[in-house]
């Protein structure tokens, strides 16, 4: 790769920042179809926030990923925000064109694209559940409403904050979104959003003898690629898929709207398979 003074530069905000694959994943991209680009990440600190987007924005960056901490707070800089950021309360991807910040969230439609790319679809009219009432769920229950599910059920350690997430986003998506209904066994596809689903110390949160062979079962936890839940459902005959489709199809997402270009999805895939056999 040859920086010169012609070099687009995109990369990603976060603090800390060094354990990020983003990197990997997107400069692979921009090798993989010679762009004159460059991926770089930048470790800024939350009270710094604003002097770095300012800072981004005077340097004619193209485009910026936005991770821990500042999801949320990096909302109060931008010019405009899609549907879904709005919904989800939170904003991965930042796009600078023509004086302007936008701001999107690409976890929502990298989750479904991941799901199209096993060959399968959410079910429109149906029910799912979704383990989990933190941030990531937030941005999957709002991908299942937007794709036209009709009925989404949250489970969580925590009843309250399942019960407030499904009020708030019930009430935003008119869809029919419930806390505490158990309803594993009639739904045509369950989500895991709770990394409990890789540390062995902890219980899972659904009985996996309440899953039934025709039910698709999606953990996006990625580590490791085959969660106790996604080995327990495999051995009830269900369908499972992993996490590490959804971190690169969120990835790719942001590529293109930065780019305008169709990203190697599966150069990416594998940069960031490396990433993970290095650690």
């Amino acid at each position: 790769m040859q920086i010169t003074g012609q070099t687009k530069i995109v990369g990603i905000i976060g603090a800390p920042i060094e354990h990020s694959r983003s990197p990997q994943i997107h400069n692979a991209a921009i090798a993989a179809l010679g762009l004159d680009y460059v991926y770089v990440p930048f470790h800024v600190q939350p009270d710094n926030l604003g002097a770095a987007i300012e800072g981004f924005k005077a340097a004619n960056v193209v485009g910026i990923n936005v991770t821990i901490p500042h999801k949320q707070n990096v909302i109060t800089y931008l010019d405009e925000i899609s549907r879904e950021a709005t919904l989800i309360g939170a904003v991965n991807t930042l796009i600078f064109k023509d004086g302007a910040i936008s701001g999107e969230n690409t976890d929502a439609p990298g989750f479904l694209q991941a799901m199209q790319e096993e060959g399968l679809d959410v079910p429109e009219g149906g029910t799912a559940v979704v383990i989990g009432a933190g941030g990531s769920a937030r941005a999957i229950v709002v991908a299942l409403a937007l794709a036209g599910v009709q009925t989404i059920c949250i489970t969580n350690r925590t009843v309250s904050r399942a019960v407030a997430l499904a009020t708030d986003l019930s009430g935003k998506t008119g869809v029919s979104i419930y806390g505490l209904s158990n309803a594993v066994g009639t739904s045509q596809l369950i989500v895991n959003t709770a990394s409990t689903s890789m540390d062995v110390s902890y219980p899972l949160l659904i009985d996996p003898e309440w899953l039934e062979p025709q039910s698709i079962v999606y953990d996006i936890v990625y580590t490791p690629p085959e969660t106790r839940l996604l080995r327990a459902a495999a051995e009830k005959g269900c369908h499972t898929i992993g996490g590490l489709g959804m971190l690169v199809h969120q990835g790719a997402i942001a590529f293109e709207k930065w780019t305008g270009v169709n990203p190697p999805v599966e150069s990416m895939r594998q940069a960031l398979q490396g990433a993970f056999d290095q650690k």
